[in-house]
C-alpha cells in the first residue's frame, strides 16, 4: 500500500481500524471458495461517513475497494482480485430499529443473520430468508448476493424481504432507494439493482427488512428413494400438489455418506433423502399438509417414510442439513460448491443428468439442494493438485452450467457470480443484456473501484478464463 494512500485511509478510520499485516492480508485473501488473492489493506468502516471519505478517495486515487460480511461467499466475491483494500463492514453491525407494528426491522449490514433471528424472536417475528451460513453471514452479505436459503420454496430470497436501501455510491455520494412502505411503484426500482450487484455498484450501509410473523407449529418428515429421479419427482409433484412446503431438501447418496460418517444420525444407504418441512399457525393445519407431502412421497415410490416425532428429532435432522458443506470438505483437498437453479419440472431430469456427468468425468459430486424451488448444489470434489484430476473436474462444472442453461435455468440460484462464474455469464445473458450490465457498472463506477473483476462487468480487460487462482 502506498504510503499516502495508507496515512489518508488511517486519518480516515484511525490506526486501530487499518491494518496491512501480512497475517491479515492472508486471512482476507480468501472467502469460502476456492479463490485467494490477497489485498494490499483492510479496513473496518464505524459508519457511513467513513464510507463515504473511502470510496471517495479511492475513486480520485484509482485503487480498488472490496466490501466484506463475514466471508461466506461459495463464489469468490470477497476476494480481492485485483488487490486495494478490504471493507471489512463487520462492525457497523447495529439493529437500528425494531417496528412491529409496521413489520419491518433497520439494520446495518454488519448485522449477523442469526442474531436477527434471535432480536425478533421475543417478539414472535423472523426473517424468513434461512441461509445454512446464517449462523455467521451478515445482513450486507445476504443482501450484496440476494441470498435464499432452504425456506425459498415458500418464502422467497432476500430481496422479497428488502424495502429500502441506503447506499454509498463510488463517488462517495449517498443514495437512499425505496420506501417504509409494504407497497411503492414510485421511479425506477434502484432498491433490487443494488440486491444482488455483489457490491460491484455501491456500497450498503443501512437496510430496511419487512419482518414475517413466525409461525408456531411444524411438522417434518424424511423419505428415502433408491433412484434420484423417483426424488425429483416427488418434489416436483409436491410443488404442484396445492401444498407449499416450507423446506423441500435433498441429500444424494454422497451426502448420506459423508453424514453418516461424521455425525451421530443413523442414515441408512440410499440413492436420495428428501427432508420436508411443513409450518403454519395449527398443529392440525401442519400435519394436514406434511401428511399431503408423505402420500406423494409413497405415489412416486418412496422406499421408507417417517416422520420426526419431536420438535428436537427435527431440529437435529435440520442441523445436519445445514453441516453438510462443512462435511464434504472433509471429503477431498479442493470443493466447488455449485450452485445451478431449474425449472421445477426440470428437476428430474437434472438429477439424472449431473449422474451421467460424474460418469463421464469420473469425478466425485455430491449433490444436495432446496429442490422446492429447484435450487441444487453439485459439489465437484477433487484433489487440486493432481492436474488431470483437476482438469476433469472444471470439465464437470462447465457442463453442469451448459446443462442448466440448456434446461432454461440460471447459473446460480443464491451464491452470486463473483470470480467463480464470471466466466459463464455469456451462456446465460445475451450480447444485449450484458452490454447493459456493463454500461450501468460504468455509469456509476467509471473508474471501476468496486470489486473489480466481479460477474465480468469490466469493460477495461478481457474476461478471465480460469475457475480460480491463488497467490
Amino acid at each position: 500500500m502506498e504510503e499516502n494512500v495508507k496515512n489518508a485511509l488511517i486519518q480516515i478510520v484511525g490506526n486501530e481500524n487499518y491494518t496491512d499485516a501480512l497475517i491479515d492480508r492472508v486471512s482476507y485473501s480468501s472467502d469460502a471458495s476456492e479463490h485467494h488473492h490477497r489485498p494490499d489493506a483492510a479496513i473496518w468502516p464505524q459508519n457511513t461517513g467513513q464510507v463515504c471519505q473511502i470510496l471517495e478517495l479511492a475513486n480520485k486515487l484509482h485503487f480498488p475497494v472490496v466490501p466484506r460480511g463475514a466471508g461466506t461467499g461459495l463464489a469468490g466475491g470477497a476476494v480481492p482480485e485485483k488487490g486495494g483494500v478490504v471493507l471489512d463492514m463487520c462492525r457497523m453491525n447495529k439493529i437500528l430499529q425494531i417496528n412491529i407494528e409496521d413489520r419491518q426491522v433497520v439494520v446495518q449490514p454488519g448485522v449477523v443473520y442469526a442474531d436477527l433471528q434471535a432480536a425478533l424472536d421475543p417478539y414472535g417475528f423472523f426473517f424468513p430468508p434461512d441461509p445454512a451460513s446464517g449462523k455467521a453471514a451478515t445482513l450486507g452479505g445476504n443482501v450484496a448476493t440476494n441470498a435464499g436459503g432452504l425456506k425459498g420454496a415458500k418464502y422467497g430470497t432476500t430481496r422479497d424481504y428488502v424495502l429500502a436501501l441506503e447506499v454509498v455510491l463510488p463517488d462517495g455520494s449517498i443514495l437512499r432507494t425505496g420506501s417504509n412502505c409494504m407497497k411503492s411503484v414510485s421511479g425506477y426500482d434502484l432498491t433490487r439493482l443494488f440486491v444482488g450487484s455483489e457490491g460491484t455498484l455501491g456500497v450498503i450501509t443501512e437496510i430496511t427488512l419487512k419482518i414475517n410473523p413466525k409461525p408456531l407449529a411444524a411438522s417434518t418428515c424424511t423419505a428415502l428413494f433408491d433412484a434420484i429421479d423417483q426424488a425429483g419427482r416427488a418434489i416436483s409433484e409436491v410443488m404442484h400438489s396445492g401444498i407449499i412446503p416450507s423446506a423441500l431438501e435433498m441429500l444424494d447418496m454422497e451426502c448420506l455418506s459423508a453424514l453418516r460418517n461424521n455425525s451421530d444420525l443413523d442414515l441408512p444407504d440410499a440413492a436420495a433423502m428428501v427432508l420436508a418441512e411443513a409450518d403454519g399457525y395449527t398443529q392440525k393445519d401442519t400435519d394436514f399438509q406434511i401428511t399431503k407431502v408423505m402420500e406423494i412421497f409413497e405415489r412416486n415410490k418412496a422406499r421408507e417414510i417417517k416422520r420426526a416425532k419431536s420438535r428436537t428429532e427435527a431440529e437435529r435432522l435440520w442441523a445436519a442439513r445445514k453441516s453438510i458443506g462443512g462435511v464434504l470438505y472433509r471429503l477431498g483437498h479442493n470443493l466447488l460448491a455449485e450452485d445451478v437453479t431449474v425449472p421445477i419440472s426440470k428437476v428430474p431430469e437434472m438429477l439424472m443428468r449431473i449422474e451421467d456427468i460424474k460418469r463421464r468425468h469420473k469425478v466425485l459430486i455430491a449433490t444436495l439442494g432446496h429442490l422446492g424451488d429447484g435450487n441444487l448444489h453439485p459439489n465437484v470434489i477433487f484433489n487440486g493438485e493432481d492436474p488431470d484430476e483437476r482438469d476433469r473436474a472444471m470439465h464437470a462444472v462447465e457442463d453442469l452450467f451448459q446443462l442448466a442453461i440448456e434446461l432454461g435455468g440460471t447459473l446460480t440460484g443464491e451464491h452470486g457470480i463473483g470470480l467463480a462464474k464470471a466466466p459463464f455469464m455469456e451462456l446465460e445473458h445475451n450480447s444485449v443484456a450484458m452490454d447493459l450490465m456493463r454500461k450501468m457498472k460504468k455509469l456509476l463506477d467509471p473508474n471501476d473501484i468496486l470489486n473489480p473483476g466481479k460477474m465480468n462487468l469490466s469493460v477495461q480487460e478481457e474476461t478471465r478464463t480460469t475457475r480460480f487462482t491463488k497467490s
